[in-house]
């Protein structure tokens, strides 16, 4: 599969995932240290939903179109959705035409002292992120391997951060190597926050990587899922994943109460439900 994010822009999944990595990085704000984020597999870092691309599959109707539609969208997703608000054009309405990816996410998030490493191998994409943080001192883009950046950038001089890896999935491997890439970097910064993103079809690759890759964290660990088809089917996205090492501890109740329960409602299709689990210290 040959993975371009333009056609996937803005949907549930990019929700559920951006949602949760607006409340991490808040979380990080709280103290007066730096912090530091890497950013393995970044994208273009914006996303034109009026594109020929977008609008081919139109997922970004099922996703942030229709929290933008609902005028009961519940606080917690308030500062993610201020944040794509405050990008889209004049003249754009109550709508949403420009979709940030979690580049531009993050740079929102930093203060003086904070720093940010986005890596994007896919050559034309990294030319686009470079062209939109050019001379940015604080974020800086790459043409690396997600999974070499690990070895690369970690542990970072700050000792607290994030670590997001967002995997296209083009491999069929790729949850062998996220095990094993994540087994590495743990090694080397093993009190970061790590966030790891999983698509959902068959269900048995994806119970073994979430057992053996939680049983990796030195800490604390969450597993969420949001599957907007009940039930699994090997030749469709049912839903997605996120499994975060070192969690903030506010985050599991967050999940529970208010974001699972309100985006499986909000945009499940067939027997939506959502799955939490916790481990750990």
């Amino acid at each position: 599969m040959n993975y371009r994010h333009i056609y996937h822009a803005g949907n549930f999944a990019d929700v559920l995932k951006h949602n949760v990595l607006t409340l991490v990085l808040s979380y990080l704000t709280q103290k007066d240290k730096p912090f530091f984020v890497l950013d393995t597999h970044a994208g273009i870092g914006l996303y034109d939903l009026s594109s020929e691309e977008a609008q081919k599959t139109g997922e970004f109707q099922g996703g942030i179109a229709r929290l933008f539609a609902d005028p009961a969208c519940p606080e917690i997703f308030r500062p993610y959705l201020e944040r794509v608000r405050a990008l889209q054009p004049e003249g754009t309405g109550e709508g949403v035409r420009i979709y940030p990816g979690s580049p531009f996410i993050t740079r929102g998030f930093l203060r003086a002292g904070d720093e940010a490493k986005f890596c994007e191998l896919h050559e034309k994409d990294k030319e686009v992120l470079l062209s939109r943080f050019e001379g940015d001192k604080q974020a800086r883009v790459y043409g690396l391997d997600g999974y070499l950046a690990l070895k690369s950038f970690l542990p970072p001089k700050a000792r607290r951060g994030l670590v997001l890896i967002d995997p296209p999935f083009e491999k069929r491997d790729e949850f062998l190597a996220l095990t094993a890439n994540l087994k590495e970097a743990l090694s080397r910064f093993a009190t970061g926050t790590y966030m790891i993103w999983y698509p959902v079809k068959e269900r048995g690759p994806v119970d073994r990587f979430a057992r053996e890759a939680a049983a990796l964290a030195p800490g604390s660990w969450l597993r969420a899922e949001l599957m907007i088809y009940g039930e699994a089917r090997a030749d469709r996205l049912n839903g997605c994943g996120l499994l975060i090492l070192n969690p903030p501890y506010t985050l599991k109740a967050q999940l529970e109460k208010e974001i699972l329960p309100y985006l499986a409602a909000r945009l499940g299709i067939a027997r939506a439900r959502f799955l939490l689990e916790a481990g750990g210290d």
